[in-house]
């Protein structure tokens, strides 16, 4: 059984019913942001479904130079406070650069550290530092097994406000592949294990100057995730994924996220048998 992470209100992890991390790849303008957050925040509230908004002030780490990359720091933590105040939801956003933490740190509820940065020592540690819960994204270059280390920088600061998050592995160039396992694996550690059904369709700078993705397998994916045992959902979701400016391969539509989450309510209640107390 992991640990319970407390969020605001929200109980992640042990015998918690699980939780959804979810909004657009890139903050593009707050009328997008507000849009998204309202309505993943009413479906959450009517699904009795913990959730916790996302959004990053910059994607520092886009395939190509000439790639949008966000509003910035100052402006995009802004928004994000808008909408933690305005609507009264917990805050998620990925830092890159240990600068960057306590700016970040006085809004986010969960410090998220991307994929490609999952290893970095001194960036983990300044995170755990906050005390706030930190959202580790396992690098796609990693085995399950190799979280354990990753924890342990975190843990070494006192915190033990952690959570894992899979996002598949590098299966040859320009693919992920999702290994199932990994989840009981990581779990086995004690620690929350969130799975990222939108990045696992990813195809890394599968279209040369941007990534590419199919984001028809991403219920496949989470209704797996469910069913093999995880403590979240993190998905990225847009109004118009085609008019995204970043990762439109592979977010969902708003219009999409409602049946899915009850698709997965059913199999989490099945899964674990326990009673429709929720709905």
């Amino acid at each position: 059984m992991t640990r319970e992470i407390k969020i605001g209100k929200n109980r992640i992890g042990k015998n918690n019913i699980f939780c959804l991390i979810a909004g657009p790849c890139v903050i593009e303008s707050e009328r997008t942001v507000f849009r998204t957050a309202e309505q993943l925040k009413r479906i959450c509230g009517d699904e009795k479904i913990p959730f916790i908004f996302k959004a990053s002030f910059d994607k520092a780490n886009r395939t190509s130079i000439n790639s949008f990359r966000g509003l910035g720091v100052k402006k995009g933590l802004e928004i994000l406070a808008k909408v933690k105040e305005t609507l009264d939801v917990p805050i998620t956003t990925d830092i890159h650069c240990s600068s960057q933490i306590d700016m970040a740190a006085e809004i986010a509820d969960i410090i998220q550290i991307p994929a490609f940065l999952c290893r970095q020592t001194d960036l983990l540690i300044a995170a755990g530092k906050t005390k706030k819960a930190v959202n580790i994204k396992k690098g796609q270059f990693l085995s399950p097994w190799e979280v354990k280390n990753i924890i342990a920088k975190v843990v070494s600061t006192g915190n033990k406000n952690v959570l894992i998050t899979e996002r598949g592995t590098s299966f040859g160039y320009n693919n992920l592949v999702s290994d199932f396992r990994s989840l009981p694996i990581m779990r086995s550690f004690g620690y929350p294990v969130i799975f990222d059904a939108t990045h696992s369709v990813q195809q890394p700078g599968g279209l040369g100057k941007s990534s590419g993705g199919d984001k028809g397998f991403v219920p496949y994916l989470a209704k797996a995730s469910m069913a093999v045992g995880c403590d979240g959902i993190f998905a990225e979701v847009h109004p118009d994924p085609a008019k995204a400016l970043s990762d439109s391969s592979n977010m969902l539509n708003l219009k999409e996220i409602e049946q899915l989450l009850i698709e997965l309510k059913d199999i989490y209640f099945a899964v674990s048998k326990k009673t429709r107390r929720l709905t």
